[in-house]
C-alpha cells in the first residue's frame, strides 16, 4: 500500500518533429494520458517543442524561441488547471532581443508559475553547440514549493555537475527534475552503451549522496546525426532505480515516490549532516593550481 505521501510522476519521452505545433499537442495529450494514470508532477524533456537544432550553428533557428508568457506557458497553465497537475515545461526561451536561454518553467497544480530555472552548464562540442544559442543561466539553483512537493529542476548537461545536485539539494528539493536531449553519433556508436551507464550512473550518484529522488526525462528518435537514447528513468534516495523507459521508443514512464524515504534514507546515510563547509573554500576555484 502506497504511502500517504507518496507523489506519481510521469516522465513524457517523446519524438520530436519538425513542426512545432505538433510537438505541443503530442505533449499536452501524453501528459494527458500521465494524468489519467494518476501521474501528479509530469516533465517533458528538454526543448520539447522543436527536435534539437544545437547540431548547427544557424542565426534563423533563433526564431523558434517563445517568450514566457507565450505558447508553452499558456498552453501548459490551463493544461495544469484543468487537471490540478504539476507541469514542468523546458523551453527555448526568449528573454529579450538577442537574449536567449534553454529554460525550464514549474507551472503549479493551480495553474500559476511557481519559477523557472535557466540552465548553468552550457556545452559546446560537435552536434551540441549550445554556447551559439544559449546565455548560461543567472537564476542559479534552486527550488519550488508545488501542490505536491518541493522540486528542484536542472537541464541536461547539468547532470554531470555534482555541484550543481548538491546546491540544488540543500535549497530543500526532495525531486530533481532532469529534462534532457542526449543521445549519440554514428561515429560514437560504439561508446554508446558506456555512455548510457555513464550518464545514468552519475544521476544515481546524485540521487545517493543528497537522499533525494532523481528523474531524468530523455526524448528518443533519430534527428539528423543524433540518435536519441531515451531510457528516462527515476531512482529513489538509495540509487535504485525503481522506473526505467525503453531505448527504442517513446513512452509514458510513470513512477510513484514515497517523500517519506528521503528522511529514512538521510538518518542512515547522513551526508548533509557530515559535510565539512569549513573546508570546501578551493570549490569556488576552476582548479587548485597550488600543488
Amino acid at each position: 500500500m502506497s504511502s500517504p505521501n507518496t507523489v506519481r510522476l510521469g516522465l513524457i519521452q517523446s519524438v520530436c518533429v519538425t513542426d512545432t505545433e505538433t510537438n505541443l499537442q503530442t505533449a499536452l495529450d501524453s501528459a494527458a494520458t500521465a494524468v489519467e494514470r494518476g501521474a501528479q508532477i509530469v516533465c517533458l524533456p528538454e526543448m520539447y517543442r522543436s527536435r534539437y537544432f544545437c547540431q548547427t550553428e544557424d542565426h534563423s533557428l533563433f526564431d523558434l524561441a517563445e517568450t514566457i508568457p507565450g505558447p508553452s506557458t499558456n498552453a501548459f497553465q490551463a493544461f495544469a488547471l484543468k487537471h490540478q497537475v504539476v507541469m514542468v515545461v523546458p523551453i527555448f526561451e526568449k528573454r529579450a532581443q538577442g537574449l536567449y536561454h534553454n529554460s525550464a518553467v514549474v507551472i503549479d497544480a493551480d495553474g500559476s508559475i511557481a519559477g523557472m530555472y535557466r540552465k548553468m552548464h552550457i556545452p559546446d562540442d560537435p552536434c551540441f553547440y549550445e554556447k551559439f544559442y544559449f546565455t548560461p543561466g543567472d537564476l542559479g539553483f534552486r527550488s519550488f514549493d508545488t501542490r505536491y512537493g518541493r522540486i528542484g529542476v536542472l537541464i541536461c548537461w547539468d547532470q554531470w555537475f555534482p555541484e550543481a545536485a548538491r546546491l540544488t539539494a540543500l535549497t530543500g528539493a526532495q525531486i530533481l527534475f532532469y529534462p534532457t536531449a542526449i543521445g549519440f553519433q554514428d561515429c560514437d556508436a560504439q561508446y554508446a552503451t558506456r555512455q548510457r551507464e555513464a550518464w545514468q550512473t552519475v544521476q544515481r550518484g546524485h540521487a545517493i549522496s543528497n537522499g533525494v529522488f532523481v528523474a531524468s526525462v530523455n526524448r528518443f528518435g533519430r534527428e539528423d546525426a543524433l540518435q536519441f537514447w531515451g531510457n528516462s528513468f527515476v531512482s529513489d534516495p538509495f540509487g535504485a532505480i525503481i522506473a526505467q523507459g525503453p531505448n527504442d521508443r517513446a513512452e509514458i514512464l510513470l513512477a510513484d515516490c514515497d517523500l517519506n524515504l528521503i528522511e529514512e534514507t538521510r538518518r542512515n546515510w547522513p551526508f548533509l549532516r557530515d559535510r565539512r563547509v569549513d573546508a570546501y573554500s578551493n570549490i569556488l576555484k576552476l582548479y587548485d593550481d597550488e600543488k
